[in-house]
């Protein structure tokens, strides 16, 4: 939604929103889900079961196809290796380790290059994301890509934890639902199109999170999904209440790694299970976790590698992951480097849940640090501010006071006024009212490991434990 359609729709009553997120809702289930959803779904479960062999040879197979579609029918791909033959290059296509290693911001500078030639972008599905590092890229899927998506979370993302599509359940995630000033509840907003209880991030206040727990209760909600610490200051507050009403299936963490001390919080305070899940809007890679506590990939979803140094890495070791998606042939995204450090198991490994999906076996890259409201709200992810396309090629938000956020970005030739007074609003909409300072730089630093973080906290660590003993 656009930065003008946000603010049309805060200013609807609380029963309007309700009504425009239920007919989004029904936009939205027209493109996940159809008639073949359910064999979808049986086919992803079967194929769990698999060989590590008979997952090689399936792989295999539809990697052939989506290089040869890419150098021929892709743009980007095609100019790419025309260039590399006038060179003298005549690597064939048809090894993906002749295919240079694909960096975000070619995707982000030139996203329609990267769609097929027999593909019309207006009649496909249109998404976008910000990633990890604040940058802002433009996705295109086909209905059918779409729906073998959902299909894979539908199977892996619920089926294994004993719920389904068709439970009530509530999401906690970046979406400005409900004014950031609203004082009052409701701070979330009901779709009807996929029984959705969509509860604010930004509300979660201690004089506002015991109305959460009031709805989840009321709307008798099967599981919540949603970021780590978003789920774990509200799980707190729980605890704190001595609320045993709350019973859930299952908490489904999305975006953010979980900590031992947060799965313990989590489970005890909704009576059930956590589990940790892993993905991205390019859907390029997915994971989730089992009953052992392993983290499973998705085949289906790409070929992985794991890179140091330019080099593939051996199994158990970290490097970046750099992933072939084998989903979306429409926008094919081949040796793509998703930003995130990771290992990954031998695929013969074996899992006491059965399952014989390689497993992830360590995660970096996620850990965004979260924020602190004026009036003591935790916030843990700000990326939502750079979801919509800006003419920034890079962006970190920095906290130097409860009033006071500074944003170093890296700006485009095109970056103007309207941008920068943009980024400011669209902060303000979610921390209130705050100070917040634009930094252009030519460059964001990193980390000493060489690892972007797109939020970081410089308050006090004793303001921090005292905001955090007041959740």
């Amino acid at each position: 939604m656009s930065d003008w359609g946000i603010k049309i729709y805060h200013r609807l009553p609380a029963s309007a929103r309700t009504l425009a997120a239920t007919v989004r809702g029904f936009q939205l289930r027209q493109w996940r889900y159809g008639p073949e959803t359910e064999e979808l779904v049986s086919e992803a479960l079967e194929r769990e079961r698999w060989p590590a062999k008979r997952w090689e040879s399936w792989q295999e197979e539809r990697l052939a196809v989506l290089l040869h579609r890419a150098a021929t029918q892709v743009p980007y791909y095609r100019n790419q290796w025309v260039l590399r033959r006038r060179n003298g290059d005549r690597a064939s296509w048809q090894y993906l380790e002749n295919w240079p290693i694909l960096e975000k911001e070619p995707l982000r500078k030139n996203p329609a290059g990267f769609v097929a030639d027999d593909c019309d972008a207006r009649r496909m599905f249109h998404d976008h994301t910000s990633g990890t590092s604040g940058k802002s890229m433009d996705l295109w899927f086909r209905r059918e890509t779409v729906r073998a998506w959902y299909a894979l979370s539908e199977a892996r993302w619920r089926r294994w934890y004993g719920v389904s599509m068709l439970d009530r359940w509530g999401i906690l995630g970046g979406r400005l639902v409900i004014p950031v000033a609203q004082k009052r509840p409701p701070f979330w907003v009901w779709n009807s199109a996929f029984k959705q209880l969509y509860l604010s991030s930004y509300h979660l206040s201690p004089d506002f999170m015991p109305s959460y727990l009031d709805a989840i209760s009321r709307y008798k909600l099967a599981y919540l999904l949603g970021y780590t610490s978003s789920l774990y200051v509200l799980a707190m507050m729980a605890l704190r209440l001595k609320r045993r009403d709350l019973g859930l299936k299952v908490v489904i963490t999305n975006a953010e790694p979980v900590f031992d001390y947060q799965r313990e919080a989590i489970s005890e305070a909704f009576q059930c299970p956590v589990r940790e899940t892993y993905g991205m809007a390019e859907t390029v890679v997915a994971a989730s976790e089992c009953e052992a506590g392993r983290l499973h990939l998705w085949p289906e979803a790409g070929w992985i590698e794991v890179v140091s140094n330019g080099a593939p890495e051996k199994y158990d070791s970290v490097g970046d992951l750099v992933c072939t998606g084998l989903l979306n042939a429409d926008m094919p995204l081949i040796r793509y480097r998703v930003g995130d450090r990771a290992a990954i198991s031998d695929p013969a490994l074996s899992c006491s849940c059965g399952r014989k999906l390689p497993q992830l076996l360590s995660l970096e890259g996620r850990i965004d640090e979260v924020v602190y409201t004026p009036d003591g709200r935790r916030i843990g992810r700000l990326d939502p501010v750079f979801k919509a396309q800006l003419p920034v090629r890079e962006a970190q938000i920095i906290q130097e006071r409860l009033d006071l956020v500074r944003v170093r970005y890296t700006p485009d030739p095109e970056f103007n006024n309207d941008a920068a007074r943009s980024i400011i609003e669209r902060l303000r909409a979610r921390m209130g009212d705050v100070e917040v300072t634009l930094e252009p730089v030519s460059e964001i630093p990193r980390s000493a490991s060489g690892k972007f973080r797109a939020v970081i906290c410089n308050l006090p660590p004793e303001q921090i434990a005292e905001l955090n003993r007041a959740q």
